[in-house]
């Protein structure tokens, strides 16, 4: 786990308000401040040439995408405090982007329009596999099946936890048991590049 990933974990992870100040500038109350850093990134990886200008916008896509279901799913119904954890670091041949929210997690939003969902694991293939949203009766739901197709097409990887199941998303999808409680929703999304 790079110095990234393990500040987006102890920051969903965190038990005391005082921890949560330490999503410093990765922090993004309200959307109109993650937009503006999903712009930033997005900028910043088209001056640096060393990922396509589609795959650029393919990686922001996916990333708003999961962002801004943090937001919509959350509305009025944040646990603690409000808003995303969003960061991302190029590395010499991999770019990692990581998000998280500290809401109501999958299970609890999908519940409402499908109340036989029995625990994380379910909520989770649910959402990555179905037309679903827990907006109904919005005629929504193609969002994180937009990301998995993504994510297979361009060879990418994602890990999305949410409560005690986890998923491992590339050219195919595995859901196991998490070891920890993600209360809301955590990804990293894992692109290689060529040199």
């Amino acid at each position: 786990m790079n110095k990234l990933e393990q500040k987006v974990f102890d920051w969903v992870m965190a038990e005391e308000e005082n921890q949560l100040n330490d999503g410093g500038e990765n922090y993004c109350q309200t959307r109109d401040i993650f937009q503006s850093g999903l712009d930033k990134m997005v900028n910043s990886l088209l001056n640096e040439k060393k990922i396509s200008e589609d795959d650029v916008y393919i990686l922001a896509a996916i990333a708003g995408e999961i962002g801004n279901n943090s937001f919509d799913h959350n509305l009025g119904s944040w646990p603690d405090i409000m808003g995303v954890f969003f960061g991302y670091e190029l590395a010499a041949d991999e770019l990692k982007i990581v998000l998280a929210d500290r809401g109501q997690g999958l299970l609890a939003t999908l519940k409402r329009v499908k109340p036989e969902l029995k625990n994380d694991g379910q909520a989770l293939f649910t959402a990555f596999n179905e037309k679903i949203s827990g907006r109904a009766p919005e005629p929504r739901g193609n969002g994180l099946k937009f990301v998995k197709e993504n994510i297979k097409d361009k060879k990418m990887n994602l890990l999305f936890m949410s409560g005690f199941a986890r998923a491992e998303l590339n050219d195919k999808m595995i859901i196991k048991p998490a070891d920890k409680n993600i209360k809301g929703s955590l990804a990293i999304i894992s692109y290689q590049y060529a040199r």
